[in-house]
């Protein structure tokens, strides 16, 4: 096994000489780079800018709904990295924002889901909703594997396209320690081809004549990011085909625990006794699974709830930023064309799924 140096949030996985792509030279991460002080001071200035960039992105999403704050934060982190030298002064509170806050705003996005909601869709839903994600998982990794990506490149893009979008790709980063690059890539095309779903949603539900249900379940199973769900179902009527949409879109975040145990079980594997092995089940995993029940078994005020949304949203966009400003615009360049081709079939695989579900419930409905 080769050796993992560790950078902050992200590892940097060193290709074995039968690796498809061509060894991208070492990367300056900010947020490891330097001795680490733990005062609150030190932190500072770093997190000013994480922070900055996430309003940036909350900014840009008001005024342009479609938008993702995560890839208007993460692109303002890899158009600095390159513009400039990283800020010497940034680095504690970008390694914190890369690590921690990453893992905090996943598990606050497990207040939003509430099983008594996701059993309320059927158990002809929920097997599609398996199915989904599964299949998607699996054929997305295929696919990505014979176009001669990296295993870790693949998976990242194929847990964004058939969990949840950019938070599934932060959850399996914490698992698999993928180079920085990675995930940048992934995070950018779900959400790129999470976008281009808005449009394509409802024009072809209004062409075709499809029923609300139909449109409501497809939207849930083939879309990448719940913010891109919730656009789609308000263009294409609202109302109680937006909040299905968002149901079935939530059954499959659910599904982003198991996934990430059955990969760390894989990882460990992968380490066997030599190296750093990750543990069972990450932390974030459990806090993620904690916030799911305590949702389910308790009655939230709606104002926190929408509170943990917001905090979830910055947490997130603040990580990315960090993830970012480690990102080198030539490693980027190098993997983008096949990588680009994977996003499109992981999204164009789960949208067949999803629709092709959708009218079989439909039916048998």
């Amino acid at each position: 096994m080769s050796a993992r140096p560790k950078t902050g949030g992200v590892t940097n996985q060193l290709q074995t000489p039968m690796a498809p792509l061509p060894r991208v030279e070492q990367v300056s991460d900010p947020a490891v780079s330097g001795p680490r002080p733990s005062t609150g001071r030190a932190l500072l200035p770093g997190l000013v800018a994480c922070l900055a960039a996430a309003l940036v992105g909350l900014v840009v999403r008001h005024f342009v709904p479609a938008a993702s704050p995560l890839l208007v934060a993460i692109l303002l982190g890899v158009l600095v990295a390159n513009a400039r030298r990283p800020v010497e002064a940034w680095q504690p509170g970008v390694g914190l924002a890369a690590r921690h806050l990453l893992r905090a705003g996943i598990v606050l996005l497990g207040l939003g889901i509430s099983l008594q909601a996701i059993a309320g869709l059927g158990w002809a839903v929920l097997a599609l909703v398996t199915v989904i994600v599964t299949v998607g998982l699996l054929g997305t990794y295929g696919i990505g594997r014979a176009l001669g990506l990296p295993r870790e490149g693949a998976l990242l893009v194929a847990s964004g396209c058939s969990i949840c979008g950019a938070a599934a790709v932060a959850a399996v980063e914490g698992v698999i320690r993928p180079r920085k690059e990675y995930v940048a890539t992934a995070v950018a095309l779900v959400v790129l081809f999470g976008t281009a779903m808005i449009p394509i949603v409802p024009l072809v539900a209004r062409v075709a004549g499809l029923p609300p249900q139909v449109v409501a379940i497809w939207a849930g199973g083939g879309t990448h990011e719940v913010a891109q769900v919730v656009a789609i179902g308000g263009i294409a009527g609202g109302g109680t085909l937006l909040a299905t949409a968002v149901v079935v879109k939530l059954a499959r975040v659910v599904l982003l625990a198991p996934v990430t145990v059955v990969l760390g079980i894989q990882q460990r594997r992968l380490t066997g006794t030599s190296g750093r092995r990750p543990p069972l089940v990450q932390p974030f995993v459990v806090g993620f699974v904690l916030a799911v029940l305590l949702r389910s078994s308790v009655t939230l005020p709606a104002p926190a709830l929408a509170l943990a949304g917001t905090a979830q949203t910055l947490l997130l966009s603040m990580a990315m930023f960090a993830l970012g400003l480690g990102v080198s615009r030539a490693a980027l360049a190098r993997a983008s064309g096949r990588s680009v081709l994977l996003g499109l079939c992981g999204t164009v695989l789960v949208n067949v799924l999803a629709l092709g579900g959708a009218l079989l419930v439909a039916r048998a409905g």
